[in-house]
């Protein structure tokens, strides 16, 4: 079930949210409420940005290796017509 809190429980009931984060959900916060931020476990973050880190280090070795360089304008063309067929 979703875990949808006022950002003051993160101070007055935070033994509740860690209990909830540490069991692999989520807490959404509110301030005034409106969405403020979300709460997770490292291992859930890490399991959401792994995949995003290992690319970025694929695409920084890239770089390292070849002289070639394309503009957003190449970049963002290709990425269309790869798309679009």
């Amino acid at each position: 079930m979703i875990q949808i809190r006022p950002v003051s429980d993160l101070r007055n009931k935070f033994p509740e949210i860690e209990s909830t984060v540490n069991n692999g959900q989520p807490v959404y916060l509110t301030k005034n409420g409106y969405g403020a931020m979300v709460v997770m476990s490292l291992d859930k973050y890490a399991e959401l940005t792994d995949d995003i880190e290992l690319k970025l280090d694929e695409a920084d070795y890239a770089a390292a290796v070849s002289d070639i360089r394309y503009s957003h304008d190449e970049v963002f063309k290709r990425l269309k017509e790869g798309i679009d067929g």
